[in-house]
């Protein structure tokens, strides 16, 4: 059965206040998106809709990506917040299939758990964020595991973000921007990314996994 999900683009309106709180701010943006999906999902309603969202910048323009697998309502997001499309995702999920070329991007906060000493093995070691050919990689691996054999890759280094409020863990989420082409390889496992997200940092814009039919000459 081909699963189902929503995503909406939205195109920010750069003169809008809250636009600009929520781009300075990640857990505002967060907490401003999360207004398209019903309450009353539960304790952990992001998680339980596939809740994923990812913010492109290019040139002078800021569009923002929100995926869930719950139907997407922009009526719940601040008057004049910018110009948002809706579609169906069942198209996408119904056309994956093995040897596919397609076009991708996704950021993602790669990283790794600190070894720890022998002597402290009942610890723990923090989460240490990776950079350079370890961050690469990072991604080629999470790829083959997602259903994707990678033909280019292109990183962007995206400006970290951090967790804000009283709460907050005092945690630095480094974000880097993957795009480039890929061939599918398993439609199974790449389904279940794409509805799920890949890696840390989802709350904060990353994990997001966009796919395009890859041009040809």
């Amino acid at each position: 059965m081909t699963p189902s999900a929503e995503i909406a683009r939205i195109r920010l309106n750069p003169h809008s206040r809250a636009v600009q709180r929520d781009l300075r701010d990640a857990t505002e943006m967060h907490r401003t998106l999360m207004r398209m999906i019903p309450d009353n999902l539960g304790d952990t309603p992001r998680h339980d809709t596939g809740f994923l969202f990812r913010i492109d910048e290019d040139d002078e323009t800021s569009t923002v990506l929100v995926q869930a697998t719950v139907p997407l309502d922009h009526a719940g997001l601040p008057t004049g917040y910018g110009d948002v499309r809706i579609k169906q995702l069942k198209p996408m999920f119904a056309a994956l299939r093995p040897g596919l070329g397609v076009r991708y991007r996704i950021a993602l906060n790669p990283a790794k758990r600190e070894r720890l000493p022998l002597e402290q093995k009942n610890r723990r070691g923090r989460i240490v964020p990776l950079t350079g050919a370890e961050a690469d990689q990072w991604w080629a691996r999470r790829a083959r595991e997602a259903g994707l054999h990678l033909t280019s890759v292109i990183p962007t280094p995206l400006r970290p973000v951090r967790p804000h409020g009283r709460n907050a863990p005092p945690v630095r989420h480094s974000l880097i921007r993957y795009d480039g082409t890929a061939t599918i390889t398993d439609p199974v496992a790449l389904t279940q990314a794409l509805l799920q997200g890949i890696g840390r940092g989802k709350p904060y814009g990353a994990g997001l996994l966009s796919l395009a039919p890859a041009t040809t000459a």
